[in-house]
């Protein structure tokens, strides 16, 4: 009988109330875990049956992220591209404007335009250099770490404009047709000495246009995001006066406004030249607009990208939720009844811990 009372409370009882309250206690540190975190789990193995739902759906999300931030970016960097572009058409569009009457100016006011196309000249180049908020050039395609116009202060001592200044001061012994296609060559080169850029943008349209910037928007769907500084990015230009690139064309019109003197206004080779500038700048005003626009468009379009993949992560994101996220009410709820249940089954194991022998023989 004393045996029989001894085993049970020593190896019983005890025993069961024992394991049972570290079966309590595991499932307690569970549900503690689950209401900090909120999570069911913090790896897949805690995730059961889920797990797969978990293992599939996180690495969709981080590509998403990923292509949101991607988007984020190139918006960022297309719109200070744009902003840089308004003020570029601004000046094109006003020597545009000038070039219809320089013919019927004197020569004082020949040097005047002349001396603000010259600054002129200097400030597109400094646009050219524009930067975005991460510090990349914008107009300077793959190569953004390097600014695509070096020393753009410094483009009037440039070979690119001495070189078309000297075309343009011969222009009475050379003629008009002559000096045109003298500006066009110049400002068509890649040569170092002449062109005005960098070494990566002084190479031809077709290879910077096969490496133009472009942002991954899909798992097979990359996007052009860029304009650069010496090549037309979705346009080309037209014309029987063109570089093949706005930008060049607008750089040669002012190097070439910039080079003319008051010598020069009774030249009869003056005004041809002029009306060469001006049918050139024309052009080059058309494709810079249709340029821009295009790149607007890019905006608009990865904006709504944007809007898709947010939608696709809203889905994704519900169904992740419900494999291993749980319910903070429910949780909570079980958390509180648990703490009860070990309460309690610490109180079993003090009374049966109590018991000895003694209480249970005759006469005790």
């Amino acid at each position: 009988m004393s045996g029989s009372i001894q085993g049970v409370s020593d190896y019983g009882a005890l025993g069961i109330a024992i394991s049972s309250s570290a079966s309590v206690r595991t499932n307690l540190d569970v549900l503690t875990e689950q209401v900090s975190t909120g999570l069911v789990a913090n790896d897949y193995a805690g995730l059961g049956t889920a797990a797969s739902v978990s293992i599939s759906i996180n690495p969709l999300l981080a590509q998403q992220q990923a292509w949101q931030t991607n988007i984020d970016a190139a918006t960022a960097s297309m719109s200070v591209t744009q902003t840089a572009m308004t003020q570029i058409q601004s000046i094109a569009n006003d020597f545009y404007a000038q070039l219809n009457n320089l013919n019927g100016l004197n020569g004082s006011e020949i040097d005047s335009v002349a001396a603000a196309a010259r600054q002129a000249l200097q400030q597109v180049a400094g646009l050219l250099d524009t930067t975005d908020g991460s510090g990349n050039y914008v107009f300077a395609g793959q190569d953004s770490g390097n600014p695509p116009v070096p020393q753009p202060d410094q483009i009037l001592s440039s070979g690119f404009y001495l070189q078309i200044n000297a075309a343009v001061g011969a222009l009475s012994t050379q003629g008009a047709s002559a000096t045109a296609a003298a500006t066009l060559s110049i400002a068509s080169s890649n040569a170092a000495g002449t062109s005005p850029f960098s070494t990566y943008m002084s190479q031809s349209a077709a290879t910077l246009a096969a490496a133009a910037p472009s942002v991954r928007v899909g798992a097979e769907t990359s996007v052009t995001t860029g304009l650069s500084a010496s090549a037309n990015t979705f346009v080309a230009s037209s014309g029987s006066s063109t570089t093949g690139s706005y930008m060049r064309d607008l750089m040669r019109a002012l190097a070439t406004i910039g080079s003319l003197s008051s010598a020069q206004a009774d030249d009869p080779n003056f005004s041809a030249l002029v009306e060469d500038t001006r049918t050139s700048l024309g052009g080059a005003i058309s494709a810079m607009a249709a340029d821009a626009g295009a790149l607007g468009n890019v905006q608009s379009g990865l904006a709504d990208t944007k809007t898709t993949i947010q939608g696709m992560t809203v889905a994704l994101t519900a169904q992740l939720s419900s494999a291993q996220d749980v319910d903070q009410a429910a949780a909570i709820s079980k958390l509180q009844l648990t703490q009860t249940q070990l309460q309690a089954s610490y109180q079993v194991i003090a009374t049966l811990n109590g018991l000895s022998l003694a209480k249970f023989l005759p006469g005790a």
